[in-house]
């Protein structure tokens, strides 16, 4: 196809000639000076830009160059070569944690590890997601400043506590008592024990040496640790709903729960989708330092996770760094899939998504 010059060009009439449309001149013209109007661009707002650097810095050492990495997961486990002079294995590594090959004990435990993973999630997703929204809700009809700083502040401390002493204070409440009596025993597994909720064998024996408990401990701890402080970006939403709409709710006639219910939930539902969507995104990361402090041989079948299970194979036992890589890079591609899938499906029904 040949290209004339009437193509693009507008013919004059009066001038017998062909000159350019204005409207595709001005957009000559700004492609043309693209790059100069964002390097304008950036030293006007050189501030913003320079304070953006030390998160590019994180995102590239900590994000993108640990990517190259796991190349690992396609070689040949050897610790003292290199990535680069590894020999590639091709997908050896998966099949042994999918199907066991000659190890089947090896696919049992990652399998076991795969569904602890997601029913620590799981159960944290259906119980620990909706207790800071409870808690925005209840600091939201506390009046008196004093008292909702007080609360807020009382909610907020455990976060800011390091994992190690979490894990401490938890191993205290629920400690085995001694061989004697219930004299060392902790004071939650003798009030639990007291009103019946746990068998006294049970709480002298410890709970967290009892598989059965060790979810429930893991999910209280979790919910005591992080609600108060994730109840921030709920309690911001809540106080930035307009007055008018409550007096409109109270006008008709509307008491505390029905304003809840029909002017709060329904101005703080994006939000709600949004935190839903990244809570989903990191729905089978699971960090390895809470079980690790928390779990021992006699809890493995509830407690052993794909982080803690890639920990003690890649470092602790063996130095299999390829089988760890390999399994924490099965467990964050069905992480992506899950974001992905619980986006298409805000997008779709709420028409509200991450992206």
């Amino acid at each position: 196809m040949k290209v004339k010059a009437a193509d693009y060009l507008l013919y004059d009439q009066a001038s017998k000639t062909y000159r350019v449309d204005p409207e595709q001149a001005v957009r000559d013209d700004v492609e043309k000076h693209h790059w100069l109007h964002v390097g304008r661009t950036i030293l006007k707002d050189w501030r913003l830009y320079l304070m953006l650097v030390p998160m590019i810095l994180i995102f590239l050492f900590w994000r993108y160059f640990p990517m190259y990495e796991l190349l690992g997961c396609f070689k040949v486990d050897d610790t003292v070569k290199t990535v680069n002079e590894q020999f590639f294995a091709g997908f050896s590594n998966f099949r042994l944690l999918l199907f066991g090959g000659n190890n089947p004990n090896m696919s049992q435990e990652f399998w076991r590890a795969m569904r602890n993973t997601f029913l620590l999630s799981f159960y944290g997703l259906c119980f620990g997601f909706p207790m800071p929204i409870i808690l925005a809700l209840f600091f939201n009809e506390v009046k008196s400043n004093i008292a909702r700083s007080v609360l807020q502040v009382m909610t907020y401390l455990p976060k800011f506590m390091s994992t190690v002493v979490m894990t401490s204070l938890v191993i205290m409440l629920v400690k085995q008592g001694s061989s004697i009596g219930v004299g060392n025993m902790g004071i939650l597994s003798q009030g639990l024990s007291a009103i019946g909720l746990v068998s006294k064998n049970a709480a002298q024996a410890g709970l967290l040496n009892n598989p059965a408990f060790f979810r429930t401990i893991y999910q209280v701890s979790g919910i005591w640790e992080t609600a108060g402080y994730d109840s921030i970006v709920f309690f911001a939403a809540i106080i930035a709903i307009s007055p008018t709409s409550y007096e409109a709710a109270q006008i008709d006639g509307a008491n505390k729960w029905a304003q809840m219910r029909y002017v709060v939930l329904p101005s703080i539902l994006s939000t709600i989708v949004i935190m839903l969507i990244t809570r989903i995104g990191s729905l089978l990361t699971i960090g390895y330092e809470k079980v690790i402090l928390l779990y021992n041989t006699d809890t493995y079948m509830t407690a052993d996770v794909v982080s803690t299970f890639s920990y003690r194979y890649g470092m602790a036992q063996g130095g299999k760094v390829g089988l760890a890589s390999a399994a924490e890079m099965m467990n964050n591609l069905v992480g992506m899939l899950l974001v992905i899938g619980a986006n298409t499906i805000a997008r779709k029904a709420a028409n509200t998504s991450l992206y």
